[in-house]
């Protein structure tokens, strides 16, 4: 049996769907027995998710491969200590590092969202580039402050339902409203015939 080619990347639906499974496995989890057992759960499911995306794509994925590291870390600190403080904060400190790896990145000028949408064959100049770092640099601040707001007045369940059915469609919606900016700047290129920096 022949392993799969490597390096063929999953269809973005198909990815997205592999990543909100684990999200749903911990939703049904936390409602049957509690956040605490619901937090094992969700480790082992992201695990098992990661190991699909490898199996699937035969690379390591960075950002699925740092969400299961992370979210293994954090629930570990859960379990361990027995309080759902550390699974709750995961949030904030995820997007906050996110937010710090982009400006970080430009500091050093690195177009680090150029890295990573371009591997999808998105082909902007770098100005368009840094346009859309400083947004998700925001973006991702907003999520921070937004976790922030939600576990600390509301109760764990309402939470949970934010972390499931929260933060991934807002980060879609997002994406998403990006797309007119991605489009003007590539009919612009296709236009003026301009290299790429």
């Amino acid at each position: 049996m022949t392993a799969p080619e490597q390096g063929r990347a999953l269809p973005s639906h198909v990815r997205t769907a592999i990543d909100f499974v684990p999200l749903l496995v911990f939703f049904g989890a936390n409602y049957v027995w509690g956040i605490l057992p619901a937090t094992a759960v969700l480790v082992v499911a992201t695990t098992i998710a990661t190991l699909v995306l490898w199996l699937a794509e035969r690379r390591i994925p960075p950002i699925p491969v740092a969400t299961a590291v992370l979210v293994g870390f954090f629930g570990a600190l859960t379990l361990v200590f027995d309080d759902a403080f550390f699974i709750k904060i995961k949030p904030t400190v995820v997007s906050l590092l996110f937010a710090v790896v982009l400006a970080g990145g430009l500091a050093r000028g690195k177009l680090l969202v150029k890295y990573l949408f371009g591997a999808a064959g998105i082909q902007l100049r770098d100005a368009a580039w840094r346009v859309l770092t400083w947004r998700w640099i925001g973006f991702f601040v907003l999520l921070a402050v937004l976790n922030e707001v939600v576990w600390r007045s509301f109760s764990t369940d309402t939470w949970v339902s934010y972390k499931v059915f929260g933060i991934l469609p807002l980060t879609l919606l997002f994406a998403g409203l990006q797309m007119p900016l991605i489009l003007r700047e590539q009919k612009a290129l296709s236009a003026s015939g301009d290299s790429l920096n």
